[in-house]
């Protein structure tokens, strides 16, 4: 993948050399096999290349022959081989950038439909005037833009926005959504002014300055479920995965697996090697040194199984300490999973052995992996219980379960949510809506629910639709986009083929949650692949013993930031509730690990922030 920036100045002054060289600096680590920049009058493109088709060429940005069009392409187009035979065009190169050129030469920016694969672009039409911006599908590849008065900027990642702008403040308003999701669901962000694209949206810059914003493709809301037999669905998914990691192994580069020995990264591990017909594999794991959390084990069947070449690394609390303020700097917002750290150093390990890496990204959020899903229909149906009712007993009963029994903490704060759309997001939040309110002394501004609204069908289908958008596009996919390119990796998830996500949403839910066992279509899969006792093992997820690195090495340090006289965190959110996270954390009467992670990542993440602001 590659990082890609521009300016278009709305004022008619010329774009200024130094600031699009400052711009793609910014994104070095996103690619740092070569960097160029394209000007022409008030608008300039920067770009920075991670090699990975096409390796000698496809230098960017890229113009057509008559120099009237220009591209920066950041991912891959990966049926571009195919895409490149139905058109003509004189091209100069065999990779996938010149061929979105040639799509745009016949089709215009719709040819954006055409498309396979993960992809963030900008494409200036001198002709029309108009400056394009398009992110993929699912939202794998981030674009960010700012406009204001004088000047349109874009980029791969909000810190290369900064030299062409305004000195920017935080976004007071997106604190309600991060205290809610421990990532700001698009188009906000943490940043003032700084927006994303969407997910499925293409973003069309007009001569006059007026911005256009629309969806090209979008996840079924309400998608009619075929009516399929079990082993129909089976048969429709095995063929969807073939095609997907077909597509995925694309490349002129070596090509890895993480592989956690969970079913998805198994999985998928298994078909990329099965597909390679004996290339040969490389697998990546990491582990924690704790035997409460640890998977290596699974990890190491697996890889025999499939016949991989297996690499792993051993993730400590000093990692943490050491990598927290560099990735947050990377994350261009605070790190909204404790895994973060981990998936960087899994990404710095991959990156000695390929340059690409697949991963089972979103299966859970397609096919219902994760426990709550069991109780889909229950948080629908909770608000049959009279609000005041609920709003008394369970927050009574959720504090007054032990620290032991934080799991069904989760269910009670959930349960006790006033909406149907805010019990299903509060199985993921840090904080309940009324915690929200108190610590930021008031109701939010704007809301960030509508992804749990829209959804339409059953309650399981409701809630899929919501996480495939707030949880997997704007905090999972986030992550793992910014922590596998502050390694220079490439990362993709065959899982998110739009072919495959199409046809997930047109299943039946009783193949994804059947007699209490979640994503059971994939494990049906998988049982062709893999031994029933790695099929069939409870999920466990990338989980980091940082419950107990709070209480020892890492306790002083949360004080520090979360009470300190320079804390942010301490500035902006009520401060008796903070110190009450820490004493009761501290004391081992309650598991407050999720929340107090949600704040001290805010604290370093501004940090980071507010250095760059000087220019550091």
């Amino acid at each position: 993948m590659c990082g890609i920036a521009g300016v278009r100045r709305l004022d008619g002054a010329p774009v200024d050399p130094a600031v699009l060289v400052e711009m793609a600096r910014r994104l070095h680590h996103r690619g740092p096999d070569d960097a160029g920049t394209w000007i022409e009058g008030s608008t300039g493109f920067a770009h920075t290349r991670l090699s990975i088709i096409d390796l000698g060429a496809s230098v960017q940005p890229m113009l057509t022959p008559d120099r009237r069009k220009v591209i920066a392409f950041n991912g891959e187009i990966l049926n571009y081989r195919e895409l490149r035979s139905q058109v003509d065009y004189p091209f100069r190169t065999s990779g996938d950038t010149e061929t979105l050129l040639a799509l745009y030469a016949k089709h215009g920016v719709d040819s954006v439909s055409k498309l396979r694969g993960q992809f963030a672009y900008a494409l200036h039409d001198e002709d029309t005037g108009e400056l394009h911006l398009v992110r993929d599908r699912l939202g794998i590849l981030p674009l960010y833009y700012y406009i204001d008065k004088d000047v349109f900027a874009f980029a791969s990642e909000i810190k290369a926005l900064l030299p062409a702008i305004s000195e920017r403040r935080v976004d007071v308003a997106s604190l309600h959504d991060y205290l809610a999701h421990r990532s700001v669901p698009a188009p906000y962000t943490l940043v003032e002014g700084v927006r994303k694209v969407p997910q499925g949206h293409r973003l069309t810059l007009g001569r006059d300055g007026q911005v256009r914003l629309r969806a090209y493709w979008q996840i079924p809301a309400n998608a009619a479920h075929r009516d399929v037999t079990p082993e129909e669905a089976v048969r429709l998914v095995t063929d969807a995965l073939d095609a997907s990691i077909d597509d995925a192994l694309v490349a002129d580069v070596p090509v890895g697996a993480y592989l956690s020995g969970g079913i998805d990264s198994s999985l998928i591990s298994a078909l990329a090697a099965k597909a390679k017909q004996g290339e040969g594999l490389h697998t990546f794991s990491a582990g924690f040194g704790d035997p409460r959390v640890d998977e290596l084990n699974w990890a190491r069947k697996v890889a025999g199984i499939v016949g991989s070449e297996h690499h792993e690394v051993i993730v400590s609390a000093d990692d943490f300490k050491d990598n927290w303020h560099k990735l947050s700097w990377h994350r261009d917002a605070p790190l909204s999973e404790p895994a973060d750290v981990a998936v960087f150093k899994l990404a710095e390990l991959a990156r000695q052995q390929v340059k690409v890496v697949l991963s089972g990204e979103g299966s859970d959020e397609l096919f219902g992996g994760y426990p709550k899903y069991r109780f889909a229909q229950a948080t629908r149906w909770a608000g049959l219980i009279p609000a005041p009712l609920r709003g008394r007993i369970l927050p009574r009963l959720e504090r007054a379960l032990p620290a032991s029994r934080s799991r069904l903490g989760v269910a009670v704060r959930a349960m006790g949510e006033g909406s149907s759309a805010e019990r299903m997001r509060g199985w993921f939040a840090p904080f309940t809506e009324r915690e929200r309110d108190g610590l930021l002394g008031g109701p939010a501004v704007r809301s960030a629910i509508g992804p749990y609204q829209r959804g339409r069908g059953d309650a399981l289908s409701r809630m899929l639709y919501a996480d495939s958008h707030a949880w997997l596009a704007d905090n999972l996919l986030e992550r793992g986009d910014r922590m596998s390119m502050a390694a220079s990796l490439e990362l993709r998830p065959p899982f998110l083929d739009h072919r495959l996500v199409e046809l997930a949403f047109s299943l039946p839910s009783s193949v994804k949650v059947r007699n209490g066992v979640g994503k059971w279509v994939v494990k049906e899969v998988a049982r062709r692949h893999l031994p029933a006792d790695v099929v069939d093992r409870a999920k466990s997820g990338f989980k980091v013993p940082l419950d107990a690195w709070f209480r020892d090495g890492l306790k002083d340090m949360a004080n520090d930031l979360l009470t300190g006289p320079s804390s942010f965190v301490g500035t902006v959110l009520e401060p008796t509730a903070v110190r009450r996270l820490l004493d009761e954390h501290g004391a081992g009467t309650r598991n407050e690990q999720p929340r107090l992670w949600t704040l001290l990542s805010l604290e370093v993440w501004h940090r980071e922030f507010a250095k760059q602001q000087v220019g550091a």
